[in-house]
């Protein structure tokens, strides 16, 4: 596994790659490693003919008041995992090197996708996001880019931003990974207290009764919402920011429910603000 800092030395070996026709396949991650990650690099690796991860806590995505100096780092284990999994190049740049001093160039994201949901709460989040990947597509130059289910809006608000900047990069979105227990793999799980951690668990019950009801022929959006609001607010240390049922590919709310329909919430437990969904 070789680890490399530089955009432009990662670039060369990338166009590389192009040059002589190796599949690239790329992982996009801020670090603090967990089976959810880990998941993705298996898939990336046993797609494609390279396997490459980058490791870098963006700061643009990070609203003044969120929590960057908080979000976990932890490289040297981040590594040693990657390495375990057989990773081939693992991208990790300084933001010094990534966004330079006369740095000036930024994606703005509108419409429907990221009025709702997160974006209704993390004004320019997502331009962040799509700023840093596209910077990021631009260095790895990967055939395929994998992301996760979680993070739903994320992955449907990148997969406009290529479509509509015509990026050669096909993205596929993986199941999400959970503990054993149903709560979401995150890295910032980790800053749960034993007690947050337990009160968590009732994001994906309620989820999982949402579903419950739509699988038993419940279709309308408000009698299901409901139901979860419910089963969330038997945690007292559950903190709901978002529930909403949406479009698969518009994330607009629906008032009736059918196979494809997103539920999805975020809110915050211990101050820390963690999401999940479930597709119905």
């Amino acid at each position: 596994m070789k680890v490399i800092s530089d955009p432009k030395e990662f670039q060369t070996l990338a166009l590389a790659w192009r040059k002589g026709r190796r599949s690239v396949g790329f992982v996009p991650t801020m670090g603090a490693l967990h089976d959810g990650h880990l998941q993705l690099v298996r898939r990336c690796r046993k797609e494609n003919a390279i396997a490459s991860v980058s490791i870098f806590v963006n700061p643009l995505q990070f609203g003044p008041k969120e929590d960057l100096s908080k979000y976990p780092r932890a490289l040297e284990e981040d590594l040693r995992l990657l390495k375990k999994e057989k990773t081939d190049y693992v991208f990790t740049p300084t933001e010094g090197s990534f966004y330079e001093d006369r740095f000036a160039t930024k994606i703005k994201v509108e419409g429907p996708l990221v009025k709702g949901l997160c974006g209704a709460f993390r004004p320019g989040h997502f331009d962040g996001v799509a700023t840093v990947v596209v910077k990021l597509l631009g260095v790895v130059q990967p055939d395929r880019m994998y992301l996760g289910q979680k993070d739903y809006q994320q992955a449907a608000v990148l997969k406009r931003v290529t479509v509509d900047l015509n990026l050669p990069v096909e993205l596929r979105v993986c199941e999400t990974v959970r503990e054993p227990d149903g709560l979401a793999m995150s890295s910032r799980n980790q800053r749960l207290s034993p007690e947050g951690r337990r009160a968590a668990l009732a994001l994906y019950r309620g989820l999982k009764v949402g579903k419950g009801i739509f699988d038993l022929g419940e279709t309308d959006s408000d009698k299901i919402l409901r139901k979860v609001k419910d089963m969330v607010g038997e945690e007292k240390k559950v903190k709901l920011q978002y529930l909403e049922a949406v479009h698969p590919e518009s994330l607009q709310e629906v008032e009736t429910a059918k196979p494809g329909t997103v539920l999805a919430l975020a809110a915050f437990v211990d101050e820390v603000r963690l999401i999940d969904n479930l597709i119905l």
